[in-house]
Parts: structure tokens; sequence; C-alpha cells
């Protein structure tokens, strides 16, 4: 049995939870331990389970609990060298390992698949998680959908998704308009349209459930993102992250 849901999935703080039986890894600790294990006690998580964390980029909402998570649970974090010595000195774990982006790695009964990934960090990554012949894929933070995400996304039986922003909520907002140029390029953040359209397009037949991921508090809402995903309605499972709570703690069969 293979469970899954979102610890955290916003600008400020995002996790990522993959677990089976007997084991579990974290992608990302972007909130504080004490918050941490408040929603692993709220999703009925084991945190014991809890084998090790991989961190996908530099930017403080993915990286500020890694360093206090690593020695409290006692686990390795994941970064790739470049994220490592870019990261702030307080986020860097003491136990840590390395990996590199398009090279396989195995943690326990978890094989993941770093990839790279289109956003304004030192050396991005996104992953798809392979675990009793299932694949679970956490791509949020990118810009555009270039071909490695699409071949990843293609692979995925459920995926962290994400959808940042509305287009018109973004261009009329309060954004500086230095910020509202970061969101909306290439290396900054995927729109629900973007999203709708990478579903529409390169979704595997075997893709069932989508968690919905990273939406911007500024620049979107839950109401609209529900109706610019409404067409999927029967075909897939769509979830609704949140910045504020844990997600459902969804079985993958």
């Amino acid at each position: 049995m293979i469970e899954v849901c979102a610890l955290a999935s916003g600008s400020n703080g995002n996790c990522y939870y993959i677990g089976n039986d007997t084991g579990a890894v974290l992608i990302d600790i972007g909130i504080y331990y004490k918050k941490l294990i408040e929603r692993i006690n709220e999703a009925g998580i084991d945190k014991n389970k809890i084998k090790a964390a991989i961190i996908s980029h530099e930017h403080t909402d993915h990286v500020q609990g890694a360093r206090t998570t690593s020695h409290k649970l006692g686990i390795p974090v994941y970064y790739t060298k470049k994220t490592y010595h870019k990261c702030y000195d307080k986020n860097k774990a003491l136990n840590y390992k390395f990996f590199e982006a398009g090279t396989s790695f195995n943690i326990e009964d978890f094989k993941i698949y770093p990839f790279s990934k289109q956003h304004d960090a030192i050396d991005p990554c996104s992953f798809r998680i392979e675990i009793e012949n299932k694949n679970i894929g956490v791509m949020t933070d990118i810009g555009t959908a270039d071909e490695e995400l699409i071949k990843e996304f293609s692979l995925c039986n459920t995926v962290f998704l994400e959808a940042n922003y509305d287009d018109e909520m973004l261009k009329t907002g309060m954004y500086p308009y230095h910020l509202k140029q970061r969101v909306g390029s290439s290396d900054g953040h995927m729109s629900n349209i973007q999203t709708v359209n990478l579903i529409e397009k390169h979704a595997s037949p075997d893709l069932n459930t989508i968690f919905l991921s990273h939406i911007s508090a500024a620049n979107n809402t839950h109401e609209i993102v529900k109706k610019e995903f409404a067409g999927f309605k029967g075909k897939y499972d769509i979830k609704l992250t949140s910045r504020n709570a844990v997600s459902e703690l969804h079985t993958i069969i």
C-alpha cells in the first residue's frame, strides 16, 4: 500500500510525503520541524517511517526545515551539490548526501528519478518516484513544460502538479512589475492554463490522481482552480493542496 499527501504546498512552505508500509520519503522540507510534526500527526503518519528527505532547490520555502528535521528524525537529506552549496548554512543538514539530475538512486524501496526543471534556482529538480510498480511525480516550481517534464509526467499514475497562478489575477494583481515578470516567465511558475494543457496533451492513460499544488494566495483562488480544471471531472481524481493545512492522506492501490 502506498500513501501520499501534501504536508504543505505554497510559497510559505512545501513538503510532500510518499510512503508505503515500511518506509517513506519527504520531497522538500520547507516548513519548520514543529509545524511538520503537527501536520504529520494530523495526517496520521508515523514519523518513524521517514527514511530521507530530498530537496528540489534552495529557495527557503523548500528547505528551511531541513537541518532541524534531519537532526530530530535522524535522517539524511539529499541535495544536488550546487543546491547544497547555494543554501544558507542554517538550511544545510549536517547529515547530507548528493544526487545528480538525470541519475536515478534508491532509498530503500523507493527509486528516485530526479530531472532538471526550468526555475530560477541554481540547479532545480523535479522528481518521479517509482515504488511497487507505481510512479508518483512531484512537479512544482516550474516555469514551463519542457521535453523532460513532459516525458516524466507522461509516466505518472499520481502527481503533485503545479497550478500556481491565474493569468488575469497575476496581470491585474498587487505584485510589482518585476515580480509579475518573474512568476510568469519560463523560469517562474506554471499557470492554471499551462497545467490544463499539459494534462490534456500528455497525461498517461494510467494517470488517476492529480494534486494541484503550489496554488498562489495572491494570484489564484481555489474557486478559479476548480473552474479551470472542471473539464477533468470524472476522468481524474483532482485534489487541491493548501499552504495552511495538510491534504488528505491518499492511498494508491
